[in-house]
């Protein structure tokens, strides 16, 4: 009997045959059937330029500018031209500018090594992009601090 399709859901001749397969086996079966689901190339694309780029922010690039930088999140385009790179930085705001300007002066750079370590066909645009929310992630648990505190001292 061959497997059921991914898209269908298990009923009747399907979950006999997995019954037959034992349980370690469907579980297995249908695990690697949802991976293939949620890991589509663009996010295993973008997975690979955020570690890359993290990489060679890290130990490659000299611009005294770019420094205390965390790269958050990479999304790629469909058609893999352009590549938004999320980061967050430790500075304050006034060097936030300068942060932002070393990554664009930057993105050359990083584009071309990007294309020496990953093998794809197309490097995409690399795009530089603040993330605030690990600010706001911060600020929120402060309030909620603050008013813990209010509450038990009335």
């Amino acid at each position: 009997m061959r497997p059921p399709p991914p898209d269908r859901p298990l009923t009747g001749a399907a979950t006999d045959w997995l019954a037959a397969l034992g349980s370690y086996q469907a579980h297995c079966c249908l695990s690697f059937t949802l991976m293939a689901k949620e890991f589509s190339r663009a996010s295993r694309v973008a997975e690979q330029i955020h570690r890359e780029l993290s990489e060679l922010i890290r130990l490659e690039l000299k611009d005294p500018r770019v420094s205390l930088v965390t790269l958050t999140d990479v999304e790629v385009s469909p058609d893999y031209a352009h590549a938004k790179v999320f980061y967050t930085s430790l500075t304050d705001e006034a060097q936030r500018a300068e942060v932002e300007r070393g990554l664009k002066h930057s993105a050359s750079f990083l584009r071309r090594e990007l294309g020496r370590r990953i093998r794809i066909h197309n490097i995409p645009e690399l795009h530089f992009i603040y993330d605030a929310s690990v600010e706001r992630g911060t600020r929120l648990a402060h309030l909620i601090e603050e008013a813990v505190k209010s509450d038990r001292h009335e």
